[in-house]
């Protein structure tokens, strides 16, 4: 299993953001977070929100660090993109 974290330089309420992904699947995907206790709400359409404070810990359990350039690399190749304002087919 593999799953990917970029920076937390995302600014939304008050703190930063990192966005959690996966290039395989959103099974994989909410397992990992499940294990972590990130709550199903931070799940957004491709990606779970993980707020700066807890990237370390996502990085200890085994996501690999990446720039926001390549999550949205790796969502793309795999399919698995959900941009804002498209309708899931």
């Amino acid at each position: 299993m593999t799953v990917y974290i970029d920076p937390p330089d995302w600014p939304g309420h008050g703190r930063m953001w990192s966005h959690l992904v996966s290039d395989v699947s959103f099974d994989e995907l909410h397992v990992f977070a499940d294990g972590l206790g990130v709550p199903r709400r931070a799940f957004e359409r491709d990606h779970y929100d993980i707020p700066s404070h807890r990237y370390p810990d996502v990085v200890a359990a085994g996501a690999v660090e990446v720039s926001s350039r390549e999550v949205v690399r790796l969502l793309t190749a795999s399919g698995l993109r959900r941009p804002k304002g498209r309708r899931r087919a």
